[in-house]
């Protein structure tokens, strides 16, 4: 685990670093993934890089993986609480991103936070 200096900050910032963990979150956002969702949701990434990733976020308590005992096996991963926790942080992430950078969001769940007066958004997780 990287030292997180006594910042919570940092301490975040060291969970989510990786180039695909933030998007990764993202997705499953949306609700469980399958392992090849996931690859395809991400433009990109490699297998390997996935696997890596999805057990760092998982020893991270962010990411739950579950695995039903049948042949082929069919694992599924999902946000843990402290997971879904983070989504609100991204959509504000996202709202940033459109405000400053002027980047649209390209995702439906952003598309209906977006239009939701800060009172009534709702963040789906």
């Amino acid at each position: 685990m990287k030292d997180n200096h006594g910042c919570p900050v940092q301490g975040t910032i060291n969970i989510l670093s990786g180039k695909w963990k933030v998007l990764v979150v993202w997705h499953l956002g949306f609700g469980p993934r399958r392992f090849a969702e996931l690859r395809d949701l991400v433009p990109g990434i490699s297998e390997k890089v996935l696997t890596s990733q999805l057990r760092e976020l998982a020893t991270d308590g962010v990411v739950r993986r579950t695995s039903k005992p049948v042949v082929p096996p069919q694992v599924t991963y999902s946000l843990t609480k402290a997971g879904n926790a983070l989504i609100p942080l991204m959509s504000e992430l996202c709202h940033w991103g459109t405000r400053h950078l002027g980047i649209p969001p390209n995702l439906p769940m952003i598309r209906r936070a977006k239009s939701l007066t800060p009172s009534r958004r709702i963040f789906a997780a």
